[in-house]
């Protein structure tokens, strides 16, 4: 997600704001810029790129004022520009904002239709014109942000200020993160701890459906209607390696929970959503000459891999082959000037897939990179990269990494569908809108931690677990089983279900735990037919089903319960579940779970 810095008190407001965004550079951006207030008036300074071009900026332009708001982007609607950049102002009114307003098209059509006049391609424009609006008609800045929250529909986190008010910010909360920090005689806003913390140690952490109000005497929250909140702040006592967890036992634990905004920043300002097609800057691939698809990648990598077989064979049409990377140069592959190559790795790093890129340069194939870590080797290998922008990642178990890489495949998957004329303009609209939806179900997909935490109680002093899932999700099942052996060290295995009764059934017994992926898609039936299977066997049966599931609820020992979504998309929001089961059960044991034994976060030797 992007960063919102806001500050009001004594100190030079851009001293501040720029230091509060240096601490936010993890999350990723593309753009930055800062709204400083002086004499009634608001000073815009925007840049593209990294902080130090906005910071110099500011030294050539200085900023003076003590009062203002920060922003860090990551596109979503509209490409990285400086026209694009936050803050966006109207009639005197500037606004950041994280999130995305869903119904911004319809909006911006009702305010265009009034004469507005927009100079951005971004969604949060519309904010500051809907602002701007109800204050010509003559209400204050509060009043305005609290009319303007119930035109908007989708996720935000906003703050504004205005030269008709130039003694306050106000800021509003909508499903994306949002803390004050108190100082003395001091206020600060932020997206995350680490902005405020030279700022202040005491912290409120704003809630859905609650705006706050920060002058020079003080903050007042209150909820979208008006009505006072009175919450006593939290005191932030961490350390520096705390702060770094963001409060979170784990760095993995911090990870899982990151995925929501690890997935939006991954596609954001790659989707137009009315044309039903995808963004991807200079990229010239000839799509039309592809005959055959390869995808190279090891481990977690690899189960993201074999879920994009899927995706390229249905949007593209083309034959898709999925190899481990370390296997894939030593058998002479079919690859010529017609090939296709998609390597996948997190650090961009990892020795086999590099090798097995070189091969097939050597023999003329195009070459792509999905990867998280610009500047890798493997992105300056290949022809052509797609950043995934998970944000580092510290635990050694992949989580953000594979949702992340998921969509990436699934983008790409798309934009080749779309060039092939294989997905006209209505599907991949259809297919974008599922997308844009991904990051809220994975937010609800994350209020089973409680219960899987509970869960992991049961079943942490078994041996031997198996995973099964059919179609799209046998990659998940893989991955799932591969979690729990990389931190709790239980032996598991994933099967495709399909292929149990051709051996692993034998393995069947009350101490086997079987866990079934059983979302209602097409081979939901299928499922229920294993399921049976293994409880004819007295196997325990932990199953993952879609909210209001019945019958495989009946049938299972234990009920994890998801959100639906299309069948493209199911396998991101399954992954999360088996995250949390492989992490709780690992802490249960006393393992060392970001550094589990024997293993690295990059595997760069063969």
């Amino acid at each position: 997600m992007c960063g919102i810095v806001g500050y009001i008190g004594e100190k030079e407001a851009a001293d501040v704001l720029l230091d509060g965004l240096k601490k936010l550079e993890y999350r990723g951006y593309d753009s930055s810029g800062l709204a400083v207030v002086k004499d009634g008036k608001v000073a815009l300074r925007r840049a593209v790129g990294k902080l130090d071009k906005l910071t110099n900026e500011v030294k050539k332009r200085p900023l003076e004022g003590r009062i203002g708001i920060g922003h860090t982007r990551w596109a979503t609607h509209g490409r990285p520009s400086e026209a694009n950049a936050h803050p966006h102002m109207e009639g005197g009114v500037a606004v950041v904002h994280n999130g995305i307003i869903e119904n911004y098209l319809a909006l911006k059509e009702e305010l265009s239709e009034e004469g507005a006049k927009f100079k951005s391609e971004t969604d949060t424009e519309i904010i500051s014109h809907l602002i701007h609006r109800e204050i010509k008609r003559g209400k204050t800045l509060v009043e305005a942000v609290r009319e303007t929250v119930k035109y908007i529909k989708g996720t935000f986190a906003m703050a504004a200020v205005s030269e008709h008010e130039p003694d306050k910010i106000v800021a509003a909360r909508m499903e994306c993160p949002l803390i004050l920090g108190l100082g003395k005689h001091e206020a600060i806003l932020s997206s995350d701890i680490p902005a405020i913390l030279n700022v202040t140690r005491r912290a409120v952490f704003l809630k859905d459906g609650e705006m706050v109000i920060l002058t020079k005497d003080g903050a007042l929250i209150t909820d979208f209607g008006g009505k006072e909140v009175k919450r006593e702040p939290s005191t932030i006592d961490w350390s520096p390696i705390m702060a770094e967890k963001g409060g979170y036992r784990h760095f993995m634990l911090k990870e899982i929970f990151e995925q929501p905004r690890a997935v939006a920043d991954t596609f954001r300002g790659l989707l137009m959503e009315e044309s039903g097609d995808v963004f991807l800057d200079r990229f010239d691939i000839p799509v039309d000459s592809i005959d055959r698809v390869y995808i190279v990648a090891c481990g977690t990598s690899w189960h993201a891999g074999l879920a994009a077989k899927f995706f390229f064979e249905e949007f593209f049409r083309v034959p898709t082959e999925v190899d481990l990377a370390s296997e894939f140069r030593y058998r002479n592959p079919l690859v010529n000037n017609k090939t296709l190559v998609v390597s996948i790795s997190q650090s961009g790093e990892t020795a086999d897939t590099l090798a097995a890129i070189k091969e097939v340069k050597r023999r003329g194939a195009s070459t792509i990179a999905v990867c998280n870590v610009m500047e890798s080797s493997l992105t300056r290998e290949v022809d052509w990269s797609l950043m995934t922008h998970a944000g580092p990642e510290i635990g050694v178990a992949s989580t953000k990494a594979f949702t992340t890489q998921l969509v990436a495949l699934y983008i790409l998957a798309l934009y080749f569908g779309r060039r092939s004329g294989n997905v006209d303009a209505e599907t991949g609209s259809a297919l974008i809108q599922e997308l844009l939806r991904l990051p809220k179900k994975l937010e609800e997909t994350l209020n089973v931690a409680t219960a899987i935490e509970t869960l992991a109680k049961k079943y942490c002093h078994l041996r031997d677990f198996i995973y099964l899932g059919r179609g799209l999700n046998h990659p998940i099942a893989l991955e799932g089983a591969l979690k729990l052996k990389e931190i709790s060290y239980i032996h598991a295995e994933g099967y495709a279900a399909g292929e149990m009764k051709h051996g692993p059934i034998a393995l069947i017994d009350e101490d086997m735990p079987v866990v079934a992926l059983a979302p209602n898609d097409r081979s939901y039936p299928k499922m229920l037919g294993n399921m049976e299977e293994v409880k004819a066997r007295g196997g325990r049966l932990i199953a993952v089903v879609n909210e209001g599931d019945v019958e495989a609820s009946q049938k299972a020992d234990d009920v994890i319960r998801v959100p639906p979504a299309s069948a493209h998309l199911m396998p991101v929001i399954l992954a999360i579940p088996l995250q949390l089961l492989a992490y709780h059960i690992a802490v249960l044991k006393g393992t060392d779970v970001d550094q589990p034994r024997n293993l690295a976060k990059s595997v760069t030797v063969e």
